[in-house]
């Protein structure tokens, strides 16, 4: 599986952006996918994460409210949809895929993921 991250910039406090990521390859329909972030010095933060096929959904507290993940079968592709961002959303995001279902539990855990996308960088200006 390739993963194609887009969508990054630059936005304003208060401001909203949609990040893409788009899929090709193998099938990922019984996977769940997911997006990452990460600042420099930090460890890779969970933010989001879907079931390619049943639509399942689950956010990290920092993201319930504001952001909203979702998929579109007949592109391949996984959003983000981010709104009302602060300074601390700043960081490069990643979109990644593979954490089987059975990994209800851990989906929070990259290393459930196999497939990694390149990283888009969002900058949110205060």
């Amino acid at each position: 599986v390739q993963l194609q991250a887009s969508g990054g910039g630059l936005v304003q406090a208060g401001g909203s952006l949609r990040l893409s990521c788009a899929a090709s390859g193998r099938t990922i329909s019984s996977y769940f996918m997911a997006w990452f972030r990460q600042t420099p010095g930090k460890e890779r933060e969970f933010v989001a994460t879907i079931h390619w096929s049943g639509g399942d959904t689950y956010y990290a507290d920092s993201a319930k409210g504001r952001f909203t993940i979702s998929r579109d079968k007949a592109k391949n592709t996984m959003y983000l949809q981010m709104n009302s961002l602060n300074a601390e959303d700043t960081a490069v995001y990643y979109c990644a895929a593979g954490a089987p279902a059975w990994a209800i539990h851990y989906l929070r855990d990259d290393r459930q993921y196999n497939y990694w996308g390149q990283g888009t960088l969002v900058t949110v200006s205060s």
